[in-house]
């Protein structure tokens, strides 16, 4: 975590890029909460939260797909509270619009928030301050209300997390390296022209030119198992087996286009990855983080990795924290002045 009021440019494109292509697939669990781990943390927040406020204003921090603001309404119902969201990027927020019509979306930087200090009963962040850097830590304890609480799940260095995502991002980079996608293109641009009475020999050699490149992706699966970088090494490889063996079967620009449609996403997978990698937080910058939240007039409850029972790696840093109440004398004195 840096004092940068947000992550690079090209990382920013790269989450903008994926939000985009969640949206148009229709994914909406992409990125959302999965281990039951981080379920049960969330659930439990937002439950105790329930119990503790009438109505309250929530505020959900780089919302993403909206994945918490799915549990926030489970536990508080549609009318049950004021659920705002902000994410950087414009896709994101669109998606939370439509989703979720009840939902104030805004697109803002998690180190910029457009509302006033104190506004907010509750508010809750999966992964998404770390990579605003240190302004997004301070902004989320102005925005806390007297008597409001907050959690905060952050990447940790060294998480079972940040170790998929540097498998993803090597996987991903080793098939790019081996020109896989090219080189499947050519030999498909070759086949279909031999079955239109074309000359054979350029599909040859273009098969030949595209052999080393499936032993790599086998490599990479025997290394990683076959659902590495979100199963995109199998199905680029189970793809274009199925093709070649059923030529005749597609039509040629479907084929090609999802070469090429495919080539784009793994620009955008990588940059998700390494931005993920990179927003991954030491012990010295979690122990600022808390430091931030304790200058800030915020009381820390739990602050540390989040484990899963019976497994050796975290999953996270988690911090959860309130601001206390303001006590009667206080509020004399305010409505004194």
């Amino acid at each position: 975590m840096n004092d940068s009021t947000f992550e690079s440019p090209e990382a920013a494109i790269a989450w903008e890029n994926y939000w985009s292509g969640v949206i148009e697939a229709g994914a909406y669990s992409a990125g959302g909460v999965s281990h039951p781990a981080i379920q049960s943390f969330w659930k439990q927040f937002f439950f105790e939260a329930a119990q503790a406020y009438n109505t309250p204003a929530i505020l959900d921090i780089a919302s993403g797909d909206g994945a918490l603001i799915d549990l926030a309404l489970l536990a508080f119902g549609v009318e049950g509270a004021e659920i705002s969201s902000i994410d950087l990027s414009e896709a994101a927020v669109e998606s939370i619009r439509e989703r979720f019509p009840t939902v104030q979306g805004q697109a803002a930087d998690a180190g910029d928030v457009p509302h006033e200090s104190g506004h907010f009963d509750v508010i809750s962040s999966q992964f998404g301050v770390e990579y605003a850097g240190e302004k997004a830590v301070s902004e989320a304890a102005r925005l806390l209300a007297p008597g409001g609480r907050l959690a905060l799940l952050m990447h940790k260095q060294g998480s079972c997390i940040h170790y998929e995502c540097a498998a993803n991002l090597d996987a991903i980079q080793r098939v790019q390296t081996s020109g896989y996608i090219t080189k499947a293109l050519d030999m498909f641009r070759a086949a279909y022209a031999a079955l239109g009475g074309a000359e054979r020999q350029p599909y040859d050699d273009a098969a030949a030119s595209l052999a080393p490149a499936v032993q790599e992706l086998e490599g990479i699966m025997r290394e990683y198992g076959k659902n590495v970088a979100g199963d995109t090494v199998l199905s680029l490889y189970g793809g274009v087996a199925d093709i070649h063996e059923r030529l005749q079967a597609f039509d040629p620009e479907e084929v090609l286009g999802w070469l090429q449609r495919l080539d784009s996403e793994m620009d955008t997978f990588a940059g998700r990855m390494k931005s993920m990698i990179e927003s991954a937080m030491d012990q010295e910058a979690f122990e600022k983080a808390c430091g931030i939240l304790r200058g800030a007039g915020c009381e820390v409850d739990q602050a540390g990795p989040l484990l899963a029972p019976g497994e050796d790696l975290p999953y996270a840093w988690v911090i959860t924290a309130n601001r206390p109440a303001m006590k009667e004398q206080q509020l004399l004195s305010l409505i004194h002045i």
